[in-house]
Formats: C-alpha cells, structure tokens, sequence
C-alpha cells in the first residue's frame, strides 16, 4: 500500500477567498457555526472581504486552523486517511487535529489564544534569507547575540528572528541573495516569545490530549510520535522552539512516505517538499475542485 503524509501550511499562507467555496457544504458550515461562536466573528467574512484583518496574526491563524481543518474533514468523508501528518507551525494545530489528539473546538481555542498572545509580542523582527551559504550562516547567528533560526523551511530558504539591530547585523555580516521583512508584531519562534509561552503553557496544561491515530512529526522535533504527552511537550515548546521543516521534510522518505497532500491555501509547502525529495509525488487540496471524487 502507497503511504501518503497530509501537510498543512501556516501563517502567510492565507489568501482572500480562502474556504468560500466550501461554505454551502453541510460539515462546512457546522464548522463554521461552531468557529463564530468561539470567535466572536465570522471566518467566511473575514475570507470574503476583509484582507486587512486577513493579514493580522489575530483572525490569519484562527481563519487558518478552521479552513484547514474543513478540508481534513471533507477528505475523510471521501474515505481518505493520511499515515502520517506535519504541519509549519500554526499548521501543526491542523496535523494534530487530523491526528485525533484534540477535537476541532479544543484546538480552535488554543489557536485563537495563541494568536492573542503572539499579538502582544512587539517590537521584534522577522527576515525571511534566501540563497546563502549555510556554514556562514550559522557561524553568524552563534557570534550574534538576541538573533535565533526560527525558521529551517530548506536548504536555501530560511526564517532569523531576533531584535531589529541583531537581524539586521546578521544580514550586513554574510552573502545573501534576498533578505525579506516579514510582516509580522514579534520575534516569532524565538525567546523573545518567553513570557507568551509561559502564559499559554497554562491553557495548554488544561486540555486533555489523547494518543495520535497516526504519526506526527512535530516543528520542534521531527521524528515520528503518537503518544499524547510527548506531543503536547513538542507543542509547548514550539512558540520559542524553531521551526524544523527541513528536517522533516526529509524524514518523509524515510518514513516510506511516498505520497504527500498538502491542505490548505496555496502550494509553499508542496513547492519545498518537490525540491527536497524529488522522488515524492506532491499534490495540493486548497478547493473543493481538488478534493478525490
């Protein structure tokens, strides 16, 4: 039997429109009910016409989660099961979802709470590198202090986070082919994110996990796992932990992972994995036009 990974993407991977032409569908709009009821606000308006409050951290990661997690049930209900699931980042919430390990309230209101949190970190910055040398790189970021990996997306493209002057001071220090802003309030996946983990530490304590359906490779440590305790250890740490997506991305085939689904807005996740592991087959389930008959 072929064995396919489901992988879901996370924040900046929102688009306007995102999840409208699911909205008519039944399990769509039951998920949808129950997200404005935990939200306070409708997702499928913030989708339609809201792109401003699109790209804030406070409706982008709960939009996400919910959209994500549409498209997870509408492939079950086409008999679809995945054998092992990642997510980047936000999308971890979405892989462990898909897992079983929480249901689809109780990971809505970690996602909504975690994006509060992360939107009171200020005054930090995030650079997306592209095209480096590798050994340089991180020769730089050990010499320079207050600048952390946040995010390993592959070998050519990854995420510093830090204060303003260390990023900056990192970038002016190596060869870069691009350096790219990110436009987000923090230093994400950085230890500037303390005193919010520590918060959130205590809503996560709260909720019960239960062991994965099927294994999950986590963004802070990328080895296979189904044990509920150990994933909500690898979940507490990943708001100040980097994101290890190279690392998992390559596990996949060592896994005996021959088919990857990426679900959700847009193709970044599947665009890394083709040039990763070029011997995957790599397909996308962003609509309803691209879910199995």
């Amino acid at each position: 039997m072929t064995k396919t990974a489901w992988v879901f993407p996370g924040q900046g991977s929102q688009a306007l429109g995102m999840g409208v032409d699911l909205a008519n569908l039944p399990i769509a709009q039951e998920k949808y009910a129950a997200a404005e009821a935990i939200l306070g606000w409708s997702v499928l308006d913030i989708c339609t016409n809201a792109e401003d409050k699109l790209s804030s951290s406070l409706y982008t990661q709960p939009s996400l989660y919910v959209v994500e997690s549409i498209l997870v049930d509408l492939m079950r209900d086409r008999h679809q099961q995945p054998d092992l699931v990642a997510g980047h980042s936000l999308g971890e919430y979405v892989a462990l979802y898909a897992a079983g390990v929480f249901d689809f309230e109780t990971g809505l209101q970690l996602v909504k709470y975690r994006a509060e949190l992360m939107n009171t970190v200020a005054g930090g910055q995030m650079t997306a590198l592209i095209g480096f040398n590798r050994e340089q790189l991180d020769a730089q970021i050990s010499a320079t202090p207050d600048v952390v990996l946040a995010n390993d997306n592959s070998d050519g493209q990854v995420v510093i986070s830090g204060t303003p002057e260390a990023v900056e001071s990192v970038i002016a220090a190596i060869k870069v082919k691009r350096a790219v802003k990110l436009n987000v309030a923090g230093a994400y996946h950085s230890p500037f994110m303390e005193p919010a983990q520590a918060q959130f530490q205590k809503a996560l304590d709260a909720v019960p996990f239960t062991d994965a359906l099927v294994p999950v490779l986590s963004n802070t440590d990328p080895t296979p796992e189904t044990k509920a305790e150990l994933l909500k250890q690898r979940l507490s740490r990943q708001m100040t932990g980097s994101v290890r997506w190279r690392e998992i991305m390559l596990q996949l085939p060592q896994e005996g992972i021959e088919n990857v689904i990426e679900i959700g807005p847009g193709k970044v996740l599947a665009n890394l994995i083709k040039r990763a592991c070029s011997d995957l087959v790599v397909a996308n389930v962003s609509t309803m036009a691209d879910l199995p008959a």
